[in-house]
């Protein structure tokens, strides 16, 4: 068996699927492990959110039939809100320190090293503030670019809202709906490339904070300068398109995954109710002792096949090293 140093080498994009698929197979039992606290702890945050948002839904609702308090409406909305904002970061947080714990075991564990899984746990507790603050960092940014990218469909948005309200002929007010409707779709699909820039700009900064010792925005800037310019001739030599591809090859992994392991509770739902409508889900809610269970095989079906996306980007970013920085070279002298 050849030594992991001799396999140090510029990867082709198919190479780190294959090695990220092979490494995920081979530590299956340690990754699963690692994972599967943070999707607890996950699905407890989540948990405590669709609990808090039910009694909203209930109020909301109440006020539009007439039998409640209509001056209501905007406090349940506001802690609707609130309660859902504030569940999304805490998910996020998680994400990326659970992406730091398991980077933290997979690189040097691909560098030949021996690591324990503790380790990656040890690490994430001692850099708790710089990935926090890298975080925060992030969803500063993250917020500023999908404003800019929301500006087009706002824009026409308005102009259709305009049209309808002012407007009196048939003409204009079909011509108001028409630039309505365009406008949700531009301010939708701004959302969609917000988010995927985010994934892309961000992908390695959990890597980054696992393995160097940087500051809270030295990290920031470090993850953005390992994606920023080529490093090879052609299309697929640009950093930004290696990392949609895989940004993209992860989504569809955790996509169907997250389809297969929620089915059992899906299915327990649609017995009970009709889940798009949402008088059915407050008149029959389920059961949560029959519900519960379900929900518990799908975060340990998550668990079990989270860490390969997580391995993709630990991967990725031992690769940029490799080919920035020369990596393989210094650790083959470091060997002599």
């Amino acid at each position: 068996m050849s030594h992991p140093l001799s396999d140090l080498r510029p990867l082709a994009l198919g190479e780190i699927i294959d090695r990220s698929a092979t490494f995920w197979r081979k530590h299956l039992k340690t990754l699963f492990l690692l994972s599967l606290g943070f999707n607890l702890a996950t699905y407890i945050v989540t948990k405590a959110m669709q609990l808090a948002m039910q009694r909203n839904l209930k109020v909301i609702q109440e006020a539009a039939a007439g039998r409640g308090d209509p001056s209501t409406v905007l406090v349940e909305y506001a802690r609707f809100l609130a309660v859902l904002t504030g569940a999304m970061i805490v998910t996020f947080w998680l994400y990326w320190m659970s992406t730091l714990v398991v980077s933290r075991y997979v690189v040097p564990t691909l560098l030949g090293e021996t690591v324990s899984p503790v380790e990656g746990l040890r690490r994430g507790l001692k850099r708790l503030g710089t990935l926090t603050g890298a975080f925060m960092l992030s969803l500063l940014w993250a917020v500023g670019a999908n404003l800019l990218m929301a500006i087009p469909g706002g824009l026409v948005t308005g102009a259709g809202a305009g049209l309808v309200a002012l407007s009196s002929g048939t003409g204009a007010r079909l011509a108001g709906g028409v630039l309505l409707g365009v406008g949700v779709l531009l301010l939708l699909l701004g959302l969609a490339g917000g988010i995927l820039w985010y994934l892309l700009r961000f992908s390695l900064l959990a890597p980054v904070v696992a393995m160097e010792d940087l500051s809270a925005a030295s990290a920031f800037r470090r993850s953005g300068q390992l994606l920023s310019g080529r490093v090879e001739p052609g299309f697929l030599g640009r950093v930004t398109v290696r990392a949609m591809i895989l940004v993209t090859v992860v989504s569809v992994i955790l996509l169907a995954v997250s389809l297969l392991s929620g089915l059992p509770a899906l299915l327990v739902q649609l017995a009970y109710r009709n889940p798009l409508d949402p008088a059915s889900v407050a008149a029959n809610p389920v059961p949560q002792l029959i519900l519960v269970p379900t929900e518990l095989l799908q975060v340990a079906g998550q668990a079990v096949f989270s860490p390969l996306a997580l391995v993709f980007y630990a991967l990725f970013y031992l690769d940029m090293r490799v080919r920035r920085e020369g990596l393989d070279l210094e650790r083959r002298l470091e060997a002599r």
